[in-house]
């Protein structure tokens, strides 16, 4: 069966305006959905459907060869229902199944796309969401709806009932074309975990939702160092903020932070070597590099690929165990080399899209120390293969 990926990214939000492409954890909201998707490779196509050249500019930034499907405005507005923006995307694609996923439900992942997909074909499904086991008991005015109030069963026997959490459903076409509908004939629920339940609706999902997102992806960040043996950086940006600043008499100063410091001592004590790779021929650098017993200094530096292929050489490593923190575009090659790159929070923005992943620190203020905090946990944790061990950028 061909399989077809819509997200719909409407630009009108009201309670979050630009919300579909609003910075969270690090990354624009569709980026989460979007780079899922990809990942899950089960989808002959994924299609963004909207009305805005903004959101369609942003989506191409991320160069996960996702296609733009354009939207006319009168399927853009407040009123417009799901099923409407559906229907007008099987106007212009082929498919058997249609899954339709929504932005605003970024904690979405990889595996959850390709096991609903497999439950979608073992069970012969029409059509299927996702939904959260809630083992609540409901009530309306004219009493309960899923319990026997005489017969209260124990929570350990309870099943629950399901919330739609708005992930993501599938859809045959021919259930979409009968019905006009996003469900119909054997519907199926795929159960994703309890945190899901939150959707981007308004403001104060927001917060919620970026500190599920932020821890999510510190325990996968540590699982993808686990095999790292070299912690690359540049100084000026990631080491500094970035900041240029002269004494009385003209001397360059620069401010360093002492948590990355300890960071450095503390990786070092597992065997992980540390090397400093910046373009300028700064001896605040060198005093620097010096002082925390970095390892490998590279002053002056135009190509900053250059030093890590020596360093591969020298060290005998794979690409996937050289991290790599940088701020600007002159990292963006070093960043292209090692098998796993960082931007730190304030860097430029093609960085940022360039990096597997975005700090939380900005340069100077620890940035060093939270990569090789990720590093100590990734070496100290044992192996997990649950599903919160999917990457970050899956």
């Amino acid at each position: 069966m061909e399989i077809l990926a819509l997200v719909p990214l409407r630009g009108g939000s009201k309670s979050i305006p630009h919300k579909n492409i609003k910075e969270i954890a690090g990354k624009p909201l569709c980026a989460w959905a979007l780079e899922a998707a990809v990942n899950a490779q089960i989808f002959d196509r994924i299609v963004v459907s909207t009305d805005s050249e903004e959101i369609s500019a942003v989506v191409r930034s991320l160069n996960l060869g996702v296609e733009i499907l354009p939207r006319p405005s009168f399927l853009a507005t407040d009123e417009t229902p799901t099923e409407a923006v559906m229907l007008h995307a099987a106007e212009h694609y082929r498919f058997d199944v249609l899954t339709t996923i929504q932005a605003t439900s970024p904690l979405v992942t990889a595996k959850d796309f390709s096991m609903a997909w497999q439950q979608f074909q073992r069970e012969g499904l029409n059509s299927l969401l996702t939904g959260v086991r809630v083992k609540r008991f409901f009530w309306t005015e004219e009493g309960p709806l899923n319990y026997d109030p005489q017969k209260r069963p124990r929570r350990q026997e309870f099943k629950g009932v399901f919330v739609e959490n708005g992930a993501f459903y599938m859809t045959e076409r021919k259930i979409l074309e009968q019905y006009r509908c996003r469900l119909g004939g054997k519907i199926g629920i795929y159960e994703m975990p309890a945190d899901t339940i939150v959707e981007i609706d308004e403001p104060r999902d927001w917060e919620t939702v970026e500190t599920l997102l932020r821890a999510k992806a510190a325990i996968n960040i540590s699982e993808i160092l686990k095999d790292v043996r070299l912690l690359a950086f540049d100084c000026d940006g990631v080491l500094t903020d970035g900041g240029m600043y002269y004494g009385e008499n003209g001397e360059e100063l620069k401010k360093f932070n002492t948590r990355d410091g300890q960071g450095l001592e503390l990786i070092r004590s597992l065997g992980i070597k540390s090397a400093l790779i910046t373009r300028e021929n700064s001896e605040a650098a060198r005093k620097r590099a010096e002082k925390l017993k970095i390892d490998e200094l590279f002053l002056a530096v135009l190509d900053k690929e250059k030093p890590l292929r020596i360093l591969l050489d020298k060290y005998r490593l794979q690409p996937g165990q050289i991290a790599y923190i940088g701020d600007d575009i002159g990292d963006i090659p070093a960043m292209e080399m090692a098998g796993i790159s960082f931007a730190v929070a304030d860097a430029v923005d093609l960085v940022k899209r360039k990096a597997r992943f975005v700090l939380n620190k900005k340069g100077g203020e620890g940035a060093v120390r939270e990569v090789c905090d990720y590093i100590i946990r990734g070496i100290a944790r044992p192996p997990d293969h649950s599903r919160d061990s999917m990457p970050a950028d899956l």
